[in-house]
């Protein structure tokens, strides 16, 4: 099957004011509920027709509701993320280094989708 055939068009809401709008699919999805701070998170990475990854958080707990997106690129040994209004440039390495700093894992370790999810929430907080 062509992989083209089964992108579509996609936009998320972003609570920055920016929303994503790319062609891409649904790569990977999970949610789940804190049941001490009463919230529900889903999450949800997409593969673009491009080859980036979009990163989805939808974090709601009663009235209240997050939304933040995420694009990544990767060209050559440099990782460009964009959340929408901001970009930012590491080398890949490097940021490879902060995800594993940021989430306690030693050297050589390779963090899970979960861990860099929770790498974000501290970054956002």
């Amino acid at each position: 099957m062509n992989v083209q055939k089964i992108m579509e068009d996609i936009c998320l809401k972003h609570d920055n004011g920016s929303d994503f709008s790319f062609r891409g699919r649904l790569f990977s999805e999970c949610s789940w509920y804190d049941e001490a701070l009463g919230m529900l998170t889903r999450q949800k990475l997409y593969v673009t027709d491009t080859n980036e990854q979009v990163y989805y958080i939808v974090r709601s707990s009663g009235q209240e509701r997050s939304r933040h997106a995420y694009r990544l690129a990767v060209h050559g040994d440099n990782c460009i993320i964009h959340n929408g209004l901001a970009e930012m440039s590491l080398q890949f390495d490097m940021l490879m280094l902060a995800v594993r700093g940021l989430c306690g894992l030693e050297s050589g370790a390779t963090p899970t989708l979960s861990m860099v999810e929770e790498m974000l929430k501290a970054a956002n907080a």
